[in-house]
């Protein structure tokens, strides 16, 4: 049996280990993305071997599912999702009696409303931090995969896929804005099965 110490311990490390995932790859900039994608280069790069780099989109496709069940998992066990629904609903109907309390210009409404609002505001302080905590959670698998994705694609830069519409295209090129045509089927991908593993999970979007 696991102490309830050595849990607090785990718990910790994880998320200091996500956190620092999270901010390494805003603030150390190109390196550390670099070094990252390096490391899990080790693990991934047997993989995209037994599938072939011509199915890369394939590797994609089953990274962009881990993702999304891994964090639909976590957001599953680490939410409460009555509060976050409650705290929705409560919310929709204040914002609806305060409109209607100040085109009435009813004070004593008003008076009544702005106490119910300190009592919100501390559920959705609640709900803000239990949104915060599964991010450190869910880097943990999520940053090490785009980074090695990020990794290979800047040394095949020659990689296509076919997409819809579009036909051919370099995965390296830009599809809409800053996004490139990777980051876009990995996010389609992502988005797709996140949906469907929410919907058997009975949970919403955070």
């Amino acid at each position: 049996m696991v102490s309830d110490t050595l849990k607090k311990q785990i718990d910790r490390f994880l998320l200091t280990f996500g956190f620092s995932l999270m901010f390494g790859i805003m603030i150390l900039g190109q390196e550390f993305r670099q070094a990252v994608g390096e490391v899990i280069s080790i693990i991934m790069n047997p993989v995209l071997a037994l599938v072939g780099e011509e199915n890369f989109y394939l590797v994609l496709l089953v990274a962009a599912a881990i993702t999304a069940t891994y964090s639909s998992l976590i957001q599953k066990y680490t939410i409460d999702w009555n509060l976050m629904r409650n705290t929705q609903e409560r919310m929709k109907s204040f914002q609806t009696e305060f409109r209607e309390a100040q085109l009435s210009q009813n004070t004593d409404m008003l008076k009544k409303l702005e106490d119910q609002r300190k009592d919100m505001m501390e559920d959705q302080m609640k709900m803000s931090k239990q949104q915060f905590k599964p991010m450190a959670y869910i880097s943990i698998i999520s940053v090490p995969l785009l980074m090695w994705v990020h990794y290979y694609i800047n040394g095949h830069k020659s990689a296509t896929m076919v997409f819809p519409f579009w036909g051919k295209q370099l995965l390296t090129s830009h599809a809409f804005g800053p996004f490139q045509h990777w980051l876009y089927w990995y996010f389609i991908c992502s988005i797709g099965v996140s949906q469907l593993i929410r919907k058997i999970l009975n949970i919403g979007a955070v």
